[in-house]
């Protein structure tokens, strides 16, 4: 199992869960109940899955795809270490992944 922890947008402590082994990030936080909409389902259309992963994290995460930067260039309050959660594939070398909502996110759905 892979340990994933994820932080409020107010930087208060979220929770801790545990996801199998090729769990999608983003599918993981959405069964957590963490507020990420991903309303294009993992296609890179949309930037409404965006997360902040922990600068100490960062690093053991493959580099993010030309198209995903393009998407992440639309997310609201963007940083070095933001990432799309329907492309981070959990694997052993990211067991104990920390990351944070961001403070901002884009409604597509209207809600």
């Amino acid at each position: 199992m892979i340990r994933v922890r994820f932080v409020a947008a107010d930087g208060t402590e979220g929770r801790e869960v545990e996801a199998e082994e090729g769990a999608v990030l983003l599918e993981v936080a959405q069964n957590a109940g963490q507020p990420l909409e991903g309303t294009c389902e993992g296609q890179m259309s949309c930037s409404t899955c965006h997360v902040v992963v922990d600068a100490k994290d960062y690093a053991r995460l493959p580099r993010a795809s030309e198209e995903e930067e393009d998407m992440l260039d639309l997310a609201i309050g963007a940083t070095r270490t933001s990432r799309l959660a329907c492309q981070i594939v959990l694997t052993r070398d990211l067991d104990g992944l920390t990351v944070r909502m961001p403070p901002e996110h884009r409604d597509m759905q209207g809600r």
